[in-house]
């Protein structure tokens, strides 16, 4: 359904043409068989009325032979409406009138109505336009190797219609003719030799026609031997007349063709690196040859030549082809502007000394090199010479006392006359209000304020500023107006660098302090901003610094900087800072946040940006992290001792409050050996529980030995010990050992074994000084901390692994926490 639908409107349009045309013949021009289109005028001025009919012949048009057609019209594709009307012999009229035709090119289309679609059926072609503009400039040139008139001419303005332009050309022997028709486009042609006529006047003019009028212009009335361009003429030598004076002597040759000419003709002439040239007239062509002076001496030249008849009214010829001579030197003359410095050095003095180079016209040749002598050339004497160079300048030493030098320069021909450098001190008065100002890019206007005494001159000096020491000769000048106050410089100097200026006033016996200034000629942004680097950083602050610009990036003088920073939420912030720091702090700024911060340098010329900085703000000043940090500190110790003194807790409570066993409920109690010795005191009866208060060992009797354990025992037994007991209290025991009055209180302890030899069990001594009591008994003695001690570490040994084994006491106040065993050894 879809394809059947999109070729309808194609099938229709078949059944039409067939139906509108009966043989299926196609249409020719603006007429169809069954319509034609006719217009007022085809062409017509810009913006003029158009008018048009379309007529509709039915019986020629099949399918409309019944009904009425509906005629309309298109201008290009813009719908217009005409009147329609019946016309003679039965056909369908329609006439539109356009009110204004503004394009240059219209068609014009006449349709009819037919089963609901517009068909085109005629058509006529418009046009609109102006009449031709004026030719304008005409001129002519006569060739002479076919002698054929080129003439060229300007076109009028265009008419937006086609446009046939001739060229017509008339004597007096005939009436115009059509010399010429350029080509489309053109706007020159050539007029052939037959149509011309030598050696009397003719005219010229171009016609332009178009289809709504014809333009002519100015009449060119010409000999046209007149405007013939003649051959250039031939350079053949060129050399100087006798030494010592400025003039040349030139010889050329006419061209062959045209030596049958009157002709006049033209020297220019210039110097090798002069861009302008010296042009000499009025030279007779015939003569061949020419003397010309006012030139400089050693100096490159080149020479051309030309020539025209001398009617002064034709074409000049082109240039010969040039022809180079370079004039004979002559020795140099003129004085040498020169600058000094001094300085003494171990009884001599140093100079300095620099010179300006002689100009072109001064120095009459190219100079080999110059002098520095100490005295003036004199007949029949040669002055000392301190110095021979080059170059533009020279250091050398003199005498101490030395006060002029003499300068000379000089070429193959000869050396100049000296000129005197007077060697003044600089004491003099400085300037005042000096400045400098840029003149062009390349040149300084310099500015000061008279000196208090009259001036004899000024010297200036200048020198670009860069972080590499340079220095430049030639870069002063000698100002020899003492009365002027601004001079431009113009040597040397380029934009974007920075220049130091001094000025030095020249008095009549002295050189002034000189004043300085810096200035750029031009100005732009800086080629490179300063790197930022955090110094320190806060909690609301930052503070930043950075390098100054290097010199020769600076490109300007910097202005001021500007520092911009910035938040994650784009909360933009600037401040302007003076170009003199190099440091900037910026304040007000949020805890533990991201900023980033760049650094804008500006000149006169324009800004520049740096690189962006991130940073981040800290939680808390320096301030309080050191105080949160010692805090920190101080409960950190302290927890460490409440940790030490949590699992220090036993110890602590041993060292103010020792535990301490008690005997009576020890095995040791309750413990009776095999074989005991009673041990009692005459006359006391048989004590209770004893609170034990020392354990001492005693030492063996003097000259007996100690019993060893494990050997066979000795053959005699050692006397038994012979404690005197007493009882000093209720449940204490108390024995006098020849100690005085001061009592001391044993305990002895016998062990004894049914088999083998008796051992000799250990004396203990315990001393008390505490107020615990030991026992369970109504009034309780003091007693000290139990220690033992003894002789050697062997004894020690071996008591502790045999004899006090054998005693439960011991054991039992060795596990119940007893205090510290010393040494011991048996009694």
């Amino acid at each position: 359904m879809a394809r059947r639908g999109a070729g309808t409107p194609l099938l229709l349009r078949l059944s039409l043409l067939l139906l509108l045309s009966p043989s299926g013949s196609q249409q020719s021009g603006a007429e169809l068989d069954c319509a034609s289109v006719a217009v007022g005028t085809p062409v017509v001025p810009m913006g003029s009325a158009v008018t048009a009919s379309c007529t509709i012949r039915r019986e020629r048009c099949r399918g409309l032979e019944d009904g009425q057609p509906q005629i309309s019209w298109l201008l290009d594709s813009e719908p217009m409406a005409g009147r329609q009307r019946r016309g003679v012999g039965g056909t369908e009229v329609s006439e539109l009138s356009v009110p204004q035709l503004n394009r240059p090119q219209a068609k014009l289309w006449c349709c009819v109505e037919w089963n609901g679609t517009k068909q085109r059926v005629g058509m006529a072609e418009i046009r609109a336009g102006y009449p031709p503009g004026k030719p304008s400039n005409l001129s002519c040139l006569l060739d002479l190797s076919d002698y054929g008139l080129t003439c060229r001419w300007q076109q009028g303005a265009d008419g937006h219609l086609p446009t046939n332009v001739m060229l017509k050309c008339a004597t007096s022997r005939s009436p115009a003719v059509t010399g010429c028709t350029p080509p489309n486009g053109h706007s020159q042609c050539t007029v052939p030799r037959r149509l011309l006529q030598l050696y009397r006047p003719m005219e010229l003019w171009v016609t332009a026609t178009n289809a709504l009028g014809t333009a002519e212009s100015e009449r060119l009335r010409i000999d046209p031997m007149d405007v013939a361009k003649l051959d250039p003429p031939t350079l053949q030598s060129i050399h100087s007349v006798p030494p010592q004076t400025d003039c040349v002597t030139l010889t050329w040759a006419m061209a062959p063709r045209n030596a049958h000419m009157e002709q006049c003709c033209e020297l220019r002439y210039r110097a090798a690196e002069d861009p302008s040239w010296d042009v000499v007239t009025g030279i007779p062509g015939h003569a061949g040859t020419m003397q010309h002076c006012k030139f400089l001496f050693g100096m490159l030249y080149h020479f051309q030549m030309r020539c025209r008849r001398d009617s002064a009214r034709g074409y000049w010829s082109e240039w010969s082809v040039g022809r180079n001579y370079t004039t004979h030197e002559k020795a140099p003359e003129g004085k040498l502007d020169a600058w000094w410095s001094t300085q003494p050095a171990a009884g001599r003095m140093e100079v300095q000394l620099r010179w300006k180079a002689l100009r072109q016209q001064e120095a009459n040749g190219h100079v080999l090199g110059y002098r520095v002598a100490l005295g003036s050339r004199r007949r029949g004497r040669e002055p000392q010479t301190v110095c021979n160079t080059t170059d533009t300048q020279c250091d050398f030493t003199v005498p101490e006392r030395t006060g002029r030098v003499y300068l000379s320069a000089y070429n193959a021909a000869g050396e100049s006359s000296a000129t005197e450098v007077v060697l003044l001190e600089r004491k003099g008065q400085p300037l005042a209000g000096l400045r400098a100002v840029p003149g062009d890019e390349h040149s300084l206007w310099v500015h000061w304020e008279a000196a208090p005494v009259p001036a004899v001159a000024y010297v200036l000096e200048w020198q670009q500023v860069s972080s590499e020491p340079r220095h430049c000769s030639a870069c002063w000048q000698l100002e020899l107006n003492g009365t002027t106050t601004a001079t431009l410089i113009q040597d040397s100097i380029e934009p974007f660098q920075q220049y130091n200026i001094s000025v030095y006033p020249l008095y009549k016996d002295a050189v002034g302090t000189p004043a300085h200034v810096a200035a750029y000629s031009k100005q732009k942004a800086p080629s490179h901003a300063p790197k930022l680097h955090l110094k320190s950083i806060g909690k609301s602050q930052a503070e930043l610094s950075w390098e100054p610009v290097a010199m020769e990036l600076q490109n300007g003088f910097i202005t001021h900087y500007t520092v911009f920073w910035a938040n994650s939420t784009a909360e933009v912030s600037s401040a302007v800072v003076n170009s003199s720091l190099s440091s900037f702090t910026i304040r007000g700024l949020k805890p533990s946040t991201l900023y980033k911060v760049h650094i804008m340098a500006s000149t006169a010329g324009g800004s520049t940006n740096g690189t962006i900085l991130t940073l981040v703000t800290t939680v808390l000043d320096d301030i309080e992290i050191q105080f949160l940090f010692l805090t920190l500190v101080l409960v950190f110790v302290l927890l460490i001792i409440l940790l030490i003194c949590f699992q220090k807790n036993g110890r602590v409570k041993k060292q103010f409050w020792p535990s301490v066993p008690d005997p009576a409920n020890s095995s040791l109690g309750t413990w009776v050996p095999a074989e005991q010795e009673p041990l009692q005191a005459p006359g006391v009866k048989e004590p209770g529980l004893a609170t034990i208060s020392t354990v001492t060992v005693l030492d063996k009797a003097a000259g007996k030995q100690a019993p060893t354990w494990g050997k066979e025992p000795p053959a005699e037994p050692p006397a038994p010990p012979q404690p005197y007991m007493r009882q000093h209290g209720p449940g204490t025991l108390q024995a006098n050992a020849g100690l005085g009055a001061e009592p001391v209180q044993y305990v002895q302890v016998v062990g004894g074994s049914s088999r083998g030899p008796q051992r000799v069990a250990p004396c203990l001594y315990l001393r008390s000084s505490s107020t615990q009591p030991l026992l369970s008994d109504p009034s309780p003695e003091s007693y000290e901390n139990l220690w033992f001690r003894g002789a050697a570490p062997s004894c020690a040994r071996g008591s502790l692994e045999e004899p006090l084994l054998d005693f439960p006491l011991l054991r039992g106040l060795l596990v119940s926490g007893a205090e510290e065993l010393h040494d011991f050894q048996p009694c």
